[in-house]
């Protein structure tokens, strides 16, 4: 399962930042076959929606154990959904984390949040609380 980010983009394993918002499941899988191509001879990517919007769900997408929708709850914090992925994986760039947090139906909100800085000094200011429809962002780490 691969959620679609508030900037209406997917990413996958060797596809980035693919518009998802707009087209059909069947238009959506050809352009990532199109990408595909250039790593396999002949790629064959199947789309199929699993619901429509997220408005009781934290997303959680990027460079974690296990990348996934998490119910929301009361109180959750950023420490709770990180837990409830199993952490942050081998190549997430953690202190480039970033929380995406619709305000309204027009406009969002980018918070920068430092995870690192949270699992391994403790620094608590950055345990802050999630909210229904929030998207945390965890980045691949440069090289």
């Amino acid at each position: 399962t691969i959620p679609v980010r508030p900037d209406g983009k997917i990413s996958i394993s060797l596809v980035e930042d693919m518009t998802a918002v707009g087209k059909t499941p069947t238009e959506l899988a050809r352009d990532m076959e199109a990408v595909l191509a250039e790593y396999l001879r002949l790629p064959k990517v199947n789309i199929i929606v699993a619901s429509e919007g997220s408005s009781n769900q934290i997303q959680v997408i990027g460079n974690v154990v296990t990348p996934q929708s998490i119910a929301y709850r009361d109180n959750i914090r950023i420490l709770d959904v990180v837990v409830a992925v199993g952490g942050l994986d081998d190549f997430a760039a953690g202190n480039r984390a970033q929380v995406i947090r619709t305000l309204n139906s027009d406009a969002t909100a980018e918070c920068k949040i430092r995870l690192n800085d949270l699992l391994e000094e403790g620094d608590m200011s950055q345990n802050i609380f999630m909210y229904p429809g929030d998207v945390l962002i965890v980045p691949e780490s440069r090289f």
